[in-house]
């Protein structure tokens, strides 16, 4: 479904990702690990078409979208959340969602004009909002929502328009430890009828919902494969893993991992 060939990206001297071939199946949920500055967010905005790769190739269902811009691409059935809450503070809840399904439909170019005949669009933002757990807030402003209600509202924007996959950059950032089961359950719902990509920091939530783990380190692939495999890995113990034990939620590594 999703692929890249010998994908890379160079920044002067730097090679943030350095020949990545890669391939997500249809209904594959794969986690993308590493150190901070291991290429994760690089290799999403490559993937997004937000960076132009040095050299290699990105595929979506056998068509090349390399050189798409970040709205074809997002047309072509792929859609990102972000590790920085991205909303309309003042608008609804309902109407971020609202704006995000029109931008992927046939109107458009008409996002502010003559919203009224346009029901279908609020009709599947509803749903989403549903889905989500956010249609009680459907009408508040976006800025009145808890942090982790935000980042709920991130993937309800990010489903709207129903992409064939999911690119979910770290969902759990600044979430508090006892809202952890909640996004366990939202990434595991999308995951039914998405292809899904992960970068996140928490490892219980990676080796609970992973079907399958990729880590990155210096921008290139060390480990591929399922949870159990990669995390008895001894060369991803020495990259990122360390001491890690199940159980150990570790708060710190829930914050933003940065531009690289």
């Amino acid at each position: 479904m999703l692929e890249t060939a010998g994908l890379t990206k160079e920044f002067g001297g730097l090679t943030a990702v350095d020949a990545v071939d890669f391939a997500l199946a249809d209904g594959e949920l794969c986690s993308l690990i590493g150190p901070n500055g291991a290429g994760k967010t690089t290799f999403f905005d490559l993937l997004t078409g937000v960076l132009e790769p040095t050299t290699g190739t990105v595929s979506l269902d056998g068509e090349d979208v390399t050189d798409l811009s970040p709205d074809a691409t997002a047309r072509r059935g792929l859609h990102r959340s972000y590790q920085v809450t991205n909303v309309f503070p003042t608008t609804s809840v309902l109407e971020n969602v609202r704006v995000a399904a029109q931008a992927h439909g046939e109107d458009s170019f008409r996002l502010w004009r003559n919203v009224g005949a346009f029901d279908g669009y609020y009709e599947e933002a509803y749903q989403i909002l549903e889905r989500v757990g956010l249609a009680d807030r459907a009408e508040r402003p976006a800025e009145s929502l808890s942090h982790g209600e935000k980042r709920q509202l991130e993937v309800a924007i990010a489903l709207a328009g129903d992409p064939s996959v999911l690119l979910l950059d770290e969902p759990n950032a600044g979430v508090s430890s006892e809202s952890v089961g909640d996004i366990i359950d939202l990434i595991e719902d999308v995951a039914r009828d998405h292809a899904v990509l992960l970068v996140e920091h928490n490892m219980d939530i990676v080796m609970n919902v992973s079907d399958r783990i990729v880590v990155l380190n210096r921008g290139r692939v060390i480990a591929d494969g399922p949870p159990d495999e990669v995390r008895g890995d001894p060369t991803v113990q020495e990259a990122y893993l360390g001491g890690y034990e199940p159980g150990q939620l570790a708060e710190d590594d829930s914050s933003p991992e940065g531009t690289a």
